[in-house]
């Protein structure tokens, strides 16, 4: 069974999220994902706004969109608004920057 979420709805542990946000500003974020989360934290899920990552680093981590095979990250992913999408853990920290557009 897959997990999914939709970052329209409320969950009842909103607060618990799977990744922390190291660097916030007006052009992008940085995020990271800790090399000891548990995989099934890891959820589909889909966002309010289209939005472009990238890689910070090398990783084996992998990056998912719905109706396709996991793949590497290579270069920068452009996620539609409201697309469903995940990562799937690998070895290490995964860091990545999200664009704000």
């Amino acid at each position: 069974m897959q997990n999914y979420s939709d970052s329209n709805q409320t969950s009842q542990d909103s607060g618990d999220k799977p990744y922390i946000d190291i660097e916030v500003n007006n052009k992008y974020i940085i995020r990271e994902f800790s090399q000891n989360i548990d995989p099934i934290e890891l959820m589909w899920h889909r966002d309010d706004e289209d939005r472009t990552i990238e890689i910070v680093g090398d990783t084996d981590w992998l990056f998912q969109f719905d109706n396709q095979l996991p793949s590497q990250f290579k270069g920068n992913i452009f996620i539609k608004r409201h697309q469903w999408h995940r990562v799937v853990k690998g070895t290490g920290t995964l860091k990545l920057k999200i664009h704000l557009d």
